[in-house]
């Protein structure tokens, strides 16, 4: 087009109509997804957003620099790729130390039913859309959009894995992506968690198999995690009710939060057998988890590239379906002994708070639960775990070591500020008066020293570090 004044005319006017049908569709867009993210539905379209846009702000995604064991920074790709590698080939095939059972368990040998139509479509319908796939690239959308005919042919399929024990090779391979924990140094590999992409056709094996373990084993009421009717709401809401009860009375509470370290990554599969067993789960059914696991392997997917494949020997896949609910089957039977009735004990998982009335016995039990799992192999975090009470604490040598308080999701730690200095140290007297509640958490007191004691407040949004005046106390 030769560049005259009629030509450059003629292109400006087309470049305003573009930009203003451009404006137009943008807005159209807007108003549809405003419209959606008003609905009841729209709910969890709003929460998802909002945490790809606090992910995209961090930046955590594109992290392309690891550290290796001795904390050196790697930066070429293939030794980045190596040292994923490297540390999730670690975490999943070695065990830690437990004890070997002696005692056998009797296997419940029964006739299963075959697998029925309804049993898959209620598998269909839990399935969630929009969800990454797995090595396969198949999307549960697929089996959803071929209505009966899918139904038809997965009833066939499953009850042909279902006979035979025996699943497609295809499902035992995955994509394990790291997942920053929001916490630590975003170049250590310790501070990701490793989820897996699994083929969508297996999730829909493990769904009709979790429903059918969910009619046959009855987990412990205190367990809250991924059960049916409850959720970690209820397990807060019954603690705060127990905390303002004793507080309100005056008396002592005392709440332990016991940590286990990396729980589902490093379960003993002979564990897992011998709970399925012992919670009475016909031989056939465990037959057919065994073979789940049995020569699965898994590539680490990063910033850098995708790994070379290795086997996965110990622990539970993060991002199966029916993982959840084996992990609440180990947990009973390794608890059983140990655990107290609700709201003295209460589990959500892997997470689990213990109270007692005094601080010995909060101690005493804390004890027993460490005994009972890390001589299964369920290693508590050597960290003191964090304590709650509702008491007056006098003892300061006590409260120094413990200086690490948690409550829904917050922590609070605290430091002296030297007058001379002016700067943090860990030196100097602290007289605690009280234990207040502000904004549903735990706040600490200090007797003279407000102007000298700093609260930390550290969130996964980050670090913010307030005085005492403004917290109004």
């Amino acid at each position: 087009m030769d560049r005259t004044e009629e030509n450059r005319q003629e292109y400006k006017e087309l470049q305003c109509t573009v930009m203003r049908e451009l404006s137009k569709a943008k807005q159209k867009a807007y108003d549809e997804l405003y419209t959606r993210l008003d609905t009841r539905k729209g709910e969890k379209d709003l929460y998802r957003l909002a945490r790809q846009r606090d992910r995209d702000g961090k930046d955590v995604q594109q992290v392309r620099v690891i550290k290796d064991r001795d904390g050196r920074v790697l930066t070429s790709e293939k030794s980045v790729q190596r040292r994923w590698k490297e540390y999730f080939e670690e975490l999943m095939n070695e065990e830690n130390e437990r004890e070997k059972r002696v005692e056998g368990v009797n296997s419940v040998e029964q006739k299963v039913d075959k697998i029925r139509k309804d049993e898959v479509r209620k598998a269909l319908k839990r399935m969630k859309s929009g969800k990454a796939v797995g090595p396969d690239d198949i999307p549960v959308e697929v089996w959803k959009g071929l209505g009966e005919t899918a139904v038809e042919f997965l009833t066939s399929l499953f009850n042909r894995v279902l006979e035979s024990e025996r699943m497609p090779e295809e499902w035992r391979s995955s994509v394990l992506v790291p997942i920053f924990k929001n916490k630590g140094d975003v170049q250590s590999c310790s501070n990701y968690r490793g989820i897996k992409l699994m083929s969508h056709t297996m999730k829909l094996w493990e769904r009709v198999v979790e429903a059918r373990l969910r009619k046959v084993v009855e987990i412990c009421e205190q367990q809250y995690g991924f059960m049916p009717r409850k959720s970690t709401t209820d397990a807060i809401f019954a603690l705060r009710i127990l905390m303002e009860k004793y507080r309100d009375g005056q008396r002592e509470l005392h709440c332990v939060f016991v940590d286990l370290e990396k729980a589902y990554d490093r379960v003993p599969r002979e564990e897992l057998w011998y709970c399925m067993r012992k919670s009475g789960v016909a031989e056939k059914y465990v037959r057919v988890v065994q073979d789940m696991y049995e020569r699965s392997r898994t590539v680490v997917r990063c910033a850098v590239g995708q790994t070379e494949e290795f086997k996965v020997e110990v622990g539970l896949h993060q991002g199966s379906a029916l993982s959840p609910f084996l992990f609440a089957i180990v947990m009973d039977q390794l608890s059983e002994e140990v655990r107290q009735e609700s709201p003295w004990t209460m589990m959500f998982a892997d997470d689990i708070v213990i109270c007692s009335e005094s601080r010995e016995q909060v101690e005493e039990n804390l004890e027993r639960w460490r005994f009972a799992l890390e001589r299964r192999a369920m290693k508590v975090n050597r960290i003191w775990p964090p304590l709650l009470g509702t008491c007056q604490y006098t003892d300061i040598d006590w409260l120094i070591q413990r200086s690490c308080v948690m409550w829904a999701g917050a922590k609070f730690c605290w430091k002296m500020k030297s007058e001379s200095s002016k700067s943090w140290s860990a030196e100097g007297s602290m007289k605690c008066s009280k234990i207040s509640w502000y904004t549903g958490a735990v706040t600490l007191v200090f007797k003279n020293q407000a102007d000298d004691i700093a609260p930390q407040i550290i969130t996964d949004c980050g670090n913010l570090t307030l005085d005492f005046k403004q917290l109004g106390l």
